[in-house]
Order: C-alpha cells, then structure tokens, then sequence
C-alpha cells in the first residue's frame, strides 16, 4: 500500500497576532512547513513551533517565500535571481538555525504562495531557488507540483511531488489561482475522498470535471483554512482506514 506524508503550513502568525492552531496540527501532521519570517512568522514564532515539532517527532521544513508580510506571500513578484537565492538561503539557515537549537533540523524546503506557483513554470525563478537549497544542503528535498518546471532545472537535487486535500485543480493539473471562487475546498467529506483518491489512485477531479492524473508523495492540508485541524484529523483518519501507512517523506 502507499505511503503517504501529510504536510501543513504552520507558524504563521506575527507577533501578537495568531493565525491556524499549530500545537492541535502537529498532533495530526507528520511534516510541519515552518514560516521563515518573510511572508509570516516571527523568531519567537518560529522557536516555538519548531521546539514543539520536535519534541512530537514531527518533521520540520522551511516554508520559504518572497519578502511580503503585507500580502502573506502571495503576490506575484519580480525579484532577480541573485536576489531570490540569497533570501531563500537567508530563510533557510534562519530557520535550521532555530529548529537545531530546539532539538530539530530543517529536513526539506517548500516554497509558499506566489512563489510556489512561480516555481512551476518560470525556469529562471526555479533555479533561484533551487541554487539556494543546493549552497545550503544539497541533501534537502523540495516539496513542490507534480510537473512544475522545477522539476526540469533541479539539478540532482531530490524533487518531491504533492497534491493538495483542499484546493481545486485545472485540467492541467496547475491550482486554481486563490482569487477564484471554489479555488479552496471546506467541506470535509469533499476533502477526504480527494485525499484519498489521490493517494490510492493518483488521480483527482479538475474544476471541469475532467481526471487528472497526480502521483504525490505529500498530501497537503492548508493550516490558514477555516477548520484545518478537524480537516487534517479527518483526513489522517480516512487515509489510515483505506490502508494507507503514514509518513514523513524527508
């Protein structure tokens, strides 16, 4: 049978503020993508969240992204390769800095938002990012869509695929951009029967009704979404019943 991760974003707060329940996620999750401070997230933030993946044996990866705290990291952006490779890196080693003082290490890399997206059909921003992981540790897989151009520029460095639990897909298999009604999915019954066909299968319903296919190792549950543990809690249990074995990829 598969074996499948589930990831989610955590530590997205800031400051006073708190977004998503990240101790509740972390009893149901097996890799935990940690906000690096440049779309969300603060040191403290950071320290915290990291010191708890640790102490459950949860994986930690750094959920990097372009300098926008004001758009939560999801607007499109024009930044210079050079640029784009020093941040990440300055994102990466911040957070593995923190995870290895509280008993943890970075163990993979996972763009957030508008440079998610980016990354999967702009070979030049793909290549930013990916110089930034192999100068740190070239060791470290990035989690990212099954066919985005990333895959193509890699390099030798390990690629990971996944899908999303909560998100609707084009036919091409690319997700509905944010903005877009229907582009995130709440209803949990809905959103465990994707999960579960993608890890089975390998196949989920695109927007028009069309199949398509999506071999993932990753299952991902969005932390920010309105009731994201008790979707994660469902899922994790969906998958379990269907035979599924759960766990990290990194």
């Amino acid at each position: 049978m598969a074996v499948i991760d589930i990831n989610a974003d955590l530590g997205e707060g800031f400051g006073i503020w708190e977004l998503g329940d990240d101790l509740a996620l972390l009893d149901v999750i097996t890799s935990a993508n940690v906000a690096c401070g440049f779309h969300a997230g603060d040191p403290l933030i950071m320290r915290r969240v990291c010191a708890a993946a640790a102490e459950r044996g949860v994986t930690i990866g750094a959920q990097v992204s372009y300098r926008d705290l004001a758009g939560f990291g999801r607007r499109e952006m024009d930044v210079a390769a050079p640029e784009l490779t020093a941040e990440v890196l300055y994102q990466l080693a911040a957070l593995d800095g923190i995870a290895r003082a509280e008993g943890g290490r970075v163990a993979y890399v996972k763009p957030h938002g508008a440079l998610y997206n980016r990354i999967t059909r702009d070979p030049g921003q793909a290549r930013a990012v990916t110089e930034a992981v192999r100068a740190y540790d070239p060791s470290l897989p990035l989690l990212t869509l099954p066919g985005s151009v990333v895959h193509d520029v890699a390099d030798g460095l390990t690629v990971v695929a996944e899908c999303f639990a909560d998100r609707a897909y084009t036919p091409s298999g690319a997700l509905v951009p944010r903005r877009e009604p229907g582009a995130v999915i709440h209803e949990p019954e809905a959103v465990t029967r994707r999960a579960v066909r993608m890890a089975l299968d390998g196949t989920v319903v695109a927007v028009d009704g069309s199949e398509v296919a999506l071999r993932a190792r990753s299952v991902c549950v969005h932390g920010d979404t309105p009731g994201a543990v008790a979707l994660a809690r469902s899922v994790r249990s969906a998958l379990s019943g269907a035979g599924v074995t759960l766990g990290p990829f990194a």
